[in-house]
């Protein structure tokens, strides 16, 4: 009931069309500058909520759980994706490396995604969970360089965190989470109306361009990806949604703080990790990358995985 309930959501029927017509070579399209405004804007709203229930409940022992699992999730899984990389492929160990980075940081608009599903079914969560996102962007792109053999005298080092932590959606992010903490009500009674009520409305005109992007990837590259590829890019984020429904139970997140949890565990990056690993790790497939992480797994969570994970959070809780 739920998987259908997802499934028949505005957002997701829009991303659907998306796919579509990318698949079937309309010239349906949004113009760059109208996607990024349109990111930058759910960065703004959602880290402001956040910010928000933040200043609301303060700050806890759940909440530093919470940010500690989620660092550690983000470091210790491209380990564990290069594992399966080496069991399902023949990648050689560079684009093992880039690969299995991705899937230790996290999807923002899959972050958007199950904050609006969790909402829709009537579930609560800590508006912490914004700077957990916002935490679990960065370590996973350390474990990717380590897993490449790569000394931290090899790299740019100054030229790399600049991209990683002056990145432009982990900016937004965390700056409108700190507009939110330090928000009176008469000012968010200013801006109610812009950064909450309009925020459904723009997820699905964004989600609309992810299916153009994602139906345009799988188009072009569906050569490149072998059975062994499509299998990582579907098992991996059941593998990361059950280690953060494991983590999330033990910091005791609540029922929609576990699902958001879980559904950043089992997110692959296509916006921070690509834009530090192109200075990093320059000899890497990203293209490929890009390919699973946003024309195989984010489809996956969108229509099959949000729906999985709000289940198994509200079963086991």
């Amino acid at each position: 009931m739920l998987a259908l309930q997802n499934l028949t959501s505005p957002a997701v029927l829009f991303f659907l069309i998306g796919a579509f017509a990318s698949l079937a070579r309309s010239d349906l399209s949004i113009p760059d500058q109208v996607a990024r405004l349109l990111s930058i804007y759910l960065m703004m709203s959602i880290g402001y909520r956040g910010g928000l229930e933040i200043a609301h409940h303060g700050v806890g022992a759940a909440m530093i759980g919470a940010l500690v699992a989620g660092i550690c999730l983000s470091f210790g899984l491209p380990f564990l994706a290069e594992r399966v990389l080496r069991l399902l492929t023949s990648l050689g160990a560079t684009d093992r490396a880039a690969v299995a980075g991705h899937y230790g940081s996290i999807s923002a608009v899959t972050f958007a995604a199950v904050t609006a599903a969790t909402a829709q079914v009537g579930l609560q969560s800590d508006g912490f969970m914004v700077g957990v996102a916002a935490a679990m962007e960065t370590p996973a792109i350390l474990a990717c360089l380590l897993l490449a053999g790569r000394r931290g005298d090899a790299v740019p080092v100054g030229t790399m965190l600049r991209e990683v932590f002056l990145n432009g959606s982990v900016v937004v992010l965390l700056g409108s989470l700190i507009v939110g903490i330090a928000a009176s009500n008469a000012t968010t009674a200013q801006v109610k109306p812009f950064l909450v009520d309009l925020f459904p409305g723009f997820l699905c005109l964004f989600l609309l361009e992810m299916g153009l992007i994602a139906g345009r990837g799988l188009r072009d590259s569906w050569r490149s990806i072998t059975p062994g590829l499509l299998a990582f890019a579907v098992t991996m984020p059941l593998i990361g949604a059950t280690l953060g429904a494991g983590l999330g139970h033990a910091v005791g997140l609540s029922v929609g703080s576990t699902a958001i949890f879980m559904t950043l565990a089992a997110s692959a990056s296509y916006i921070a990790v690509p834009a530090a690993l192109r200075i990093a790790l320059p000899q890497a497939n990203l293209a490929m990358a890009l390919t699973l992480s946003i024309g195989v797994t984010f489809p996956f969570n969108l229509l099959v995985g949000i729906p999985l994970y709000i289940a198994v959070a509200q079963r086991f809780q």
